[in-house]
């Protein structure tokens, strides 16, 4: 029997994606006014994403040095001058990603439905974001009222998904079994295969349709309003 329901955050609930590209975009604006690659900074500022956070996670280096690293990175591959500061120029890029800062609009109709459902469900978060980033995301959004508690590594001893011992800890932390535990969320490894390696429920939200075949027992959705009717079967 599902008793909670831990949701990802970054593309799950939260446009991650539309609000990077609106930050870095204008980032990219304000340092150098109509380059020729700006169309393409988006979809590099994702790849740097991806390349940098894993020596974070790993405990390579802090949470601060990956942020630097990728914005190095993302100037030199765009032929940009490395900015001297390289935190002041991030938060600089922080300033206008946060003014991009939406929900999905299908997030908070279902967190109500669900919680109106009579079933006493638990909704939470588990994350691998930082918590004051996390926690301020699903305030401005309206969501932090209507989910507890929201899980991070730094809650978690350091886990981070897919680390087994990450969805363990974070169902330890909810007082219930694995089993009796669903995780929803956006990346078919850290959100949906993952968590089912170690007895939870794994649902992947496949937003953009992808038709991609994923192995049982995993659920497809392609939006969160089918999620109540997964927790039903």
């Amino acid at each position: 029997m599902i008793r909670a329901i831990l949701f990802d955050l970054d593309e799950t609930l939260f446009d991650h994606r539309d609000a990077v590209a609106h930050g870095v975009t204008c980032w990219t604006e304000s340092i150098s006014p109509g380059h020729k690659l700006l169309a393409q900074t988006p979809s590099l500022w994702r790849e740097l994403e991806d390349k940098h956070l894993p020596a974070w996670h790993s405990g390579e280096c802090s949470f601060e040095e990956q942020r630097r690293r990728r914005l190095r990175e993302f100037c030199v591959r765009l032929g940009l001058p490395v900015p001297p500061n390289l935190d002041a120029a991030f938060a600089d890029f922080l300033t206008h990603y946060e003014t991009a800062w939406a929900a999905f609009p299908d997030a908070a109709p279902v967190l109500d439905v669900l919680r109106d459902s009579g079933r006493g469900l638990t909704l939470a978060v588990l994350t691998n974001g930082v918590p004051v980033q996390q926690e301020a995301k699903l305030r401005r959004l309206g969501l932090l009222d209507r989910l507890d508690p929201v899980l991070t590594p730094d809650s978690l001893g350091g886990r981070f998904k897919p680390e087994p011992e990450c969805y363990l800890r974070a169902a330890a932390k909810l007082g219930l079994r694995p089993d009796e535990v669903l995780l929803v969320g956006d990346n078919l490894e850290l959100d949906a295969i993952g968590p089912t390696r170690v007895g939870m429920h794994g649902v992947w939200l496949d937003r953009h349709r992808t038709g991609l075949r994923v192995p049982a027992p995993v659920v497809t959705i392609g939006t969160l309003t089918e999620l109540p009717g997964v927790v039903n079967r």
